[in-house]
């Protein structure tokens, strides 16, 4: 992620200082590639032992570790593409080597495994080797790192997207994201249309079924169910900054080979509210997760604290705002983005230069400034969001002789120094709903998603510790029956929405319902809400449906707020960050989901580290039970302090609650273990909490 920051940055600003910065990374790169002598770089403790077991094929895959190490392949993919953007984007020589040599040294690590093999090693999450690889064909346009890359694609994810069959409901989102990435490369390099389609039908469906306004998806890392968005309307594990960084590398690609609007209005969208808000103004920590929980809030990276994916992803995010801003073929430009910028067009030999204070105004200017006149087509795009017909000027004089469609603007004229193309770019307040069509609505003004700041108590870890959990938002949540209701029909919200006057970009929105006071909140760009709750979901209901829904919000969170007010930890079984941020060690051991749920169960062992404080009295084991025989030894630090044999007609989940034991007594943290009864498997476990008394 660093070396592909630092190129995106040095090809953005042409700044030397970063092109020296990432020069001396890659030499260093270069001196340990060469201590290796094999090709391989990589920074995975006890790499060499692992990637010798694999390369003699001994494979011991679970979702997220690979031979009993943490992501392994995902890891090193990360140094691929750090190598391959920094050849790509500036040109450096040293930087192709390195990569073609490190791809050498994984065609060797699987030269004698099996497809069925390679696959196995594929349940482990890899990032998208897949796609640099193909990266790697195209470069050296040779046809063995194609096939490397068509073996590096993870067949149990391809093959239902071929089918067009949505089997992504309780995966983890961002494992997914890159695969796909990879999927759309090879089928451009290939021309295979088959999975190029099954590639359409992915991001069709993150994007219109999974994804909310501000364009991030998932809850807790991972997909739910595009009928039920209530788990993350309730969670403090909002869309996570990775799947965006990732949804919108793929729609780059997508609109490369098909240059639909949907794909501009989506990565618009996506840039503004959710990638433009994950970066404090001020001190530049980054986001990982952003909640839609109404009254809730975010939690910010720090240098020498945090070195999460999202901070990995998030120095990429900030150095490429002016990547999608324009595109060109053949003869055509195209002004895909409203962002004052300068291009440097060396194909005619001409700069264009973008002048706007958009979206604070709804108007920009294009100046073109070729060295001799010049002829092509100017396409400036017609987002969706448009409420009227752009007014079009040229040198400052109404111009009508244009062709216009639904996407684009197109001016075909012979272009001559000087030449300002204006546009105003009429923009209004408009609503969307959660994809579940439940009665939660956002607020946008042309692509902006609004927010209203809610107040700045208990902000707990606002500014991350160095903690496994430090990058939730674990301060109080305000029960969603103290925060405003929407008391309005949904097509009547746009007129309660007004300007304020003196504060371009703020609204006020009324007709709220709190108590029994019908109260107004200000609204602002969520991309400018920082170090404070808020709100960027309202619930609506009617006069008449006011009061059932306040009911039904006071119903459905009494017994979760009060659970998570006595948790002292909590880790879900088979979520990776979790169970990361735990610790996990495990030893034939298998995760799965059911519905959206997540589980582990085992032949063997799992095993966490979980906090416990003074008045921590239980431990609460949530599992599913069937009509299976299993059996369960629960071990703390260990010693087994119960044996569970539960069993069912049916799959029904279950919580069980265990005392800890005297031996814990003044601890601060225990090792719990879940190991399975001799000859049997254990039960699926869902999740596990220490507690303290009511």
């Amino acid at each position: 992620h660093y070396l592909s920051a630092l190129a995106h940055m040095y090809a953005a600003t042409g700044d030397l200082r970063i092109k020296e910065r990432l020069d001396y990374m890659l030499s260093n790169l270069r001196r340990c590639q060469e201590a290796n002598g094999n090709g391989y770089i990589g920074g995975v403790p006890g790499g060499k032992i692992i990637w010798t077991e694999i390369q003699q094929g001994r494979i011991n895959a679970g979702s997220f570790n690979l031979n009993g190490k943490w992501v392994p392949l995902y890891n090193i993919h990360k140094t691929y593409a750090g190598l391959r953007d920094a050849y790509l984007l500036t040109g450096n020589e040293s930087a192709k080597d390195m990569l073609i040599q490190m791809t050498d040294w994984a065609l060797k690590l699987v030269a004698q495994l099996s497809d069925a093999q390679i696959q196995e090693m594929l349940r482990s999450e890899h990032g998208g080797l897949n796609e640099t690889f193909a990266d790697v064909a195209a470069i050296t346009q040779d046809q063995t790192y194609l096939e490397l890359a068509r073996k590096f694609s993870h067949q149990s994810i391809l093959e239902p997207l071929l089918a067009h069959e949505d089997h992504l409901t309780g995966l983890h989102a961002n494992t997914q994201i890159p695969k796909v990435l990879g999927f759309k490369r090879i089928a451009d390099l290939s021309h295979n249309e088959k999975w190029a389609e099954a590639v359409r039908y992915f991001w069709d469906n993150v994007v219109e079924q999974r994804s909310i306004a501000i364009g991030g998806n998932s809850v807790s890392e991972h997909f739910n169910p595009t009928e039920d968005f209530s788990k993350m309307l309730y969670s403090i594990e909002g869309p996570e900054t990775c799947n965006t960084y990732n949804m919108l590398r793929l729609t780059k690609m997508l609109y490369q080979t098909d240059p639909q609007g949907k794909y501009l209005d989506f990565y618009e969208r996506a840039l503004y509210n959710h990638i433009l808000s994950t970066q404090h103004p001020e001190h530049g920590g980054l986001v990982y997760f952003t909640q839609i929980r109404p009254g809730h809030y975010r939690v910010y990276s720090q240098a020498q604290t945090s070195m999460w994916c999202c901070v990995g992803s998030g120095m990429e995010n900030h150095a490429k705002y002016g990547e999608m801003i324009y595109a060109y073929r053949n003869n055509d430009l195209f002004v895909n983005l409203f962002i004052p910028s300068r291009l440097d067009w060396k194909e005619k030999n001409m700069e264009v230069i973008q002048e706007t204070n958009f979206p604070t105004e709804a108007k920009t200017s294009i100046r073109m400034n070729p060295k001799k006149p010049t002829s092509f087509s100017l396409f400036i795009r017609k987002p969706s969001w448009l409420t009227t017909a752009p007014h079009v000027l040229i040198n400052r004089k109404p111009y009508r002789n244009f062709s216009s469609t639904n996407e684009h603007i197109q001016i075909k004229r012979t272009w001559r120094k000087g030449d300002i193309v204006s546009l105003q770019l009429p923009m209004g307040i408009h609503t969307e709903q959660l994809p579940d069509k439940s009665n939660y609505y956002s607020i946008l003004y042309g692509p902006l998603v609004l927010g209203a700041r809610t107040g700045q108590e208990d902000l707990l870890g606002l500014r991350a510790d160095d903690s496994r959990m430090g990058h939730i938002a674990s301060g109080k949540q305000i029960p969603l029956r103290d925060l405003p209701i929407l008391q309005a029909e949904p097509n009547n919200i746009p007129a309660l929405v007004k300007p304020i006057a003196s504060k371009p970009l703020h609204f006020t929105l009324s007709n709220l319902y709190l108590g029994k006071k019908d109260i107004q909140m200000e609204l602002e760009p969520f991309f400018g809400i920082h170090d404070s709750r808020y709100m960027i979901y309202w619930p609506q209901a009617t006069q008449k449906e006011l009061l059932a829904l306040q009911d039904k919000m006071r119903r459905d969170e009494v017994e979760s707020l009060a659970l998570a007010a006595k948790t002292v930890d909590k880790v879900v079984a088979g979520e990776q960050q979790p169970e990361s941020d735990h610790f996990f060690r495990e030893q034939n051991s298998n995760a799965g989901a059911f519905g959206d749920t997540r589980w582990r169960d085992t032949k063997g062992w799992f095993s966490y580290v979980m906090k416990i404080t003074p008045e921590t009295q239980l431990v609460a084991i949530k599992l599913l039970a069937d009509n299976s025989s299993r059996v369960t030894e629960v071990m703390i630090d260990g010693k087994t302090i119960s044996i569970l044999e539960d069993k069912d007609e049916r799959s029904t989940m279950k919580t069980i609650h265990i005392q800890l034991p005297m031996e814990s007594a003044g601890k601060t943290k225990i090792e719990l273990k879940i190991k399975a009864g001799a000859g049997f498997t254990s039960h699926k476990i869902l999740e596990i909490r220490t507690l303290r008394p009511d």
